[in-house]
């Protein structure tokens, strides 16, 4: 589950029920690197290059980025806001799963591109990294939402180049290396057509 921060808690009903979760997400500016041979087992899959994450092509480009940032949750925050700076957050404008290279060479992207390029970046730079599936409050238009992880400070953090703050209630349904490893679904044989999909995500009074 993603970590909660401070003591506010929201419930949030959705169709898969009411979840308790944090009203914000964790803000830990100066969050230290964390050096590859202290890293977590489990955390390392994340430092890979993978089918939508292609971080080796990154290595010089995410350097220019954080150059003057402290090493780990400052150079986040770094990559978080040139992608924020330079490309166009347009929900319903990729019908089509595009690469962290191809993002990069667009001026307007879903969520889902926009981690894809986030995470290539972290990983570039050596800090875990992982996308994020689920549901986000007061999300407009409301939809399934991506954003990303990376693992500083031991432990992880989110980070969203949707958004300029990191309020709202999240609900984490996946979790993946980048969108191949958290579709929405998977199809075998012959193409189905998606006709029409509704979600709502409302904020619910806390239980007494």
């Amino acid at each position: 589950m993603p970590a909660l921060g401070g003591t506010t808690r929201a419930v949030l009903s959705a169709h898969l029920g009411n979840v308790e979760c944090a009203e914000s997400s964790d803000v830990a500016s100066g969050a230290h690197f964390v050096e590859i041979q202290q890293l977590p087992e489990e955390t390392l899959p994340f430092l890979l290059p993978s089918r939508f994450c292609e971080s080796d092509r990154f290595s010089q480009m995410a350097a220019s980025i954080v150059m003057g940032q402290a090493p780990g949750y400052d150079q986040c925050s770094a990559i978080v806001n040139y992608i924020r700076q330079t490309i166009r957050y347009t929900p319903g404008s990729g019908m089509d799963i595009v690469s962290a290279t191809e993002v990069n060479q667009r001026s307007d992207a879903v969520c889902r591109d926009l981690a894809h390029l986030g995470i290539a970046c972290c990983r570039a730079l050596s800090i875990p990294a992982r996308m994020v599936v689920g549901y986000l409050e007061d999300l407009q238009p409301m939809d399934l939402h991506a954003w990303f992880e990376a693992y500083v400070g031991g432990r992880w953090y989110t980070f969203d180049p949707t958004r300029d703050h990191l309020q709202g209630g999240r609900v984490a349904i996946a979790y993946g290396r980048d969108a191949a490893d958290v579709a929405i679904y998977t199809q075998f044989g012959d193409p189905a057509e998606l006709l029409a999909m509704n979600v709502t995500v409302q904020r619910m009074e806390p239980p007494v």
